[in-house]
């Protein structure tokens, strides 16, 4: 396992065991919504099983089309939101 492999991992397991996952997955779910995000993921997903047809899409085939797309249109500011939250955590609980 790499270093930063390592790293990651123990960033996890101490936003886990302290519950600021959760908490950064409500507040992130919250800002989705706000922004329009979920609706633009929604209709994304309508568009894709409406051009494949129903029975010719699998679940995984549907992930693999709108992940890329979701991940792009996550605002920045919601992306930065969460990275300064992140930080902010990790040295306020620096070991």
């Amino acid at each position: 396992m790499s270093k930063e492999s390592r790293m990651k991992a123990t960033i996890n397991q101490k936003l886990t065991e302290m519950g600021e996952r959760e908490r950064l997955k409500e507040l992130l779910r919250a800002k989705l919504t706000e922004c329009g995000w979920k609706d633009q993921m929604k209709a994304h997903c309508k568009e894709v099983i409406k051009e494949k047809g129903l029975e010719h899409v699998t679940v995984e085939d549907l992930m693999l089309e709108i992940t890329p797309k979701g991940r792009a249109l996550v605002p920045d500011s919601v992306k930065k939101e969460l990275l300064h939250r992140i930080r902010a955590f990790l040295a306020q609980h620096a070991t």
